[in-house]
């Protein structure tokens, strides 16, 4: 049903080239190093998403943040006079496909490109931005390699992105397990195919330990794993206080609903990369009770930013949206706010005022970015309940 979804949004993206949610057929020829198309009556954003593949639930959710902003971006006359161009490209969830949308976006003349939603999509579309000097605006890519240099320790000039950063997303879940769980051991159960749940893995154990906690277990998986039991089955024997599990929803839910199989009642506790309405398919609601995640927003947050947009997503699609919709939403928005700004469509123009982008209200709270071009803002710890996510806390930086 997914695909057939698919192959009819790719069909109307190419008949309406100009209504928001909409892409336009690729054109062929370079940027030039990013010239983007300042002269027409639509901006061209170039979207980078996971339409397909294993973490399809992500990137689909972020298209219908992101499509949901430009609607009422356009609705309201534009930015700059301009309406915004959704140019939406599939990366089927693997980082070279994302490497190489990125090139045919570019090739297309946008004016900045969103995406990826995961980091590892998102690091191979870096080199690409930074060559062709073209901004990139991740909604949800949380590892600090996104935005500065690795080797070098240079910001990244034209990446940006919408959400916060694994530093704090891994403090926030080993404060509360060890503050609001009393928990005193814990074991960590990593992807190890991940740069997300590395990242994840090396600040929740920095901050656990700082905090007096102490790690009994440290284990790994890869992504498409099925059968976690033997490694369960060592985890129950430590019989630790908590299980922290940064990872993806397909895996996780199998991990859950296993481990509860194997009688471990232990609270299990992650990151945004949960966040899908699959998840409670594949764990099963039942299992998913006393488990608990770091988040980007609540839907259920009284604050007046962020229950205008539930009530916009609901009457658009009908459902309750989740953490990648928001961004994907905030993403586009912080766009238009610096071309607005920019009073420009040219790329080099929109990076200078995306750098400058401060008290920005945004539904998952105020941006303002920092010298590394991450955000800072608030997180929310979420706690499942029956399938659903019950807020359980919003945490400040």
């Amino acid at each position: 049903m997914k695909k057939k979804l698919i192959a009819i949004a790719a069909i109307a993206t190419l008949a309406v080239g100009t209504l928001a949610g909409c892409g336009s057929k690729p054109t062929s020829g370079g940027n030039g190093g990013g010239g983007g198309n300042a002269g027409g009556d639509t901006i061209k954003v170039g979207v980078d998403f996971e339409l397909t593949g294993g973490v399809a639930a992500f990137g689909s959710s972020a298209l219908e943040g992101a499509k949901l902003a430009a609607k009422e971006i356009n609705d309201a006359g534009g930015v700059i006079g301009k309406k915004i161009e959704l140019v939406i490209q599939d990366n089927a969830s693997k980082p070279e496909e994302a490497s190489r949308v990125a090139q045919k976006l570019i090739s297309d003349k946008v004016s900045a490109i969103i995406g990826a939603t995961i980091s590892t999509d998102t690091l191979a579309v870096v080199p690409v931005a930074m060559e062709k000097k073209v901004p990139l605006i991740s909604s949800s890519a949380t590892n600090p390699k996104v935005t500065v240099d690795e080797r070098s320790g240079k910001v990244n000039e034209y990446v940006f992105r919408a959400c916060f950063i694994d530093p704090f997303q891994g403090k926030v879940m080993a404060d509360f397990a060890t503050k609001d769980l009393k928990a005193k051991t814990a074991v960590i159960y990593t992807d190890n195919s991940s740069d997300y749940s590395k990242g994840l893995q090396k600040f929740f154990k920095e901050t656990f330990t700082k905090n007096g906690g102490k790690i009994v277990g440290e284990e790994s998986y890869q992504q498409k794993d099925t059968d976690f039991k033997a490694v369960l089955t060592r985890i129950k024997e430590k019989n630790p206080d908590v299980i922290y599990v940064p990872g993806y929803y397909e895996e996780v839910g199998k991990i859950i609903k296993q481990a509860r199989e194997l009688g471990i009642k232990a609270p299990f506790m992650g990151g945004d990369g949960w966040d899908a309405p699959q998840l409670v398919e594949i764990a099963g609601k039942d299992n998913l009770n006393n488990t608990f995640i770091s988040n980007h927003y609540a839907p259920d947050d009284s604050s007046a930013e962020v229950q205008t947009f539930v009530s916009a997503f609901k009457k658009e699609y009908n459902k309750v949206p989740d953490a990648m919709a928001v961004l994907g939403y905030d993403a586009v928005k912080m766009l238009a706010d610096a071309v607005k700004r920019a009073n420009s469509a040219e790329p080099e123009k929109i990076k200078d005022a995306l750098k400058a982008t401060k008290d920005f209200k945004a539904a998952t709270g105020t941006i303002t970015l920092n010298e590394n071009h991450d955000p800072v803002k608030s997180a929310v710890v979420l706690e499942y309940k029956d399938g659903k996510q019950v807020f359980k806390a919003k945490v400040n930086p």
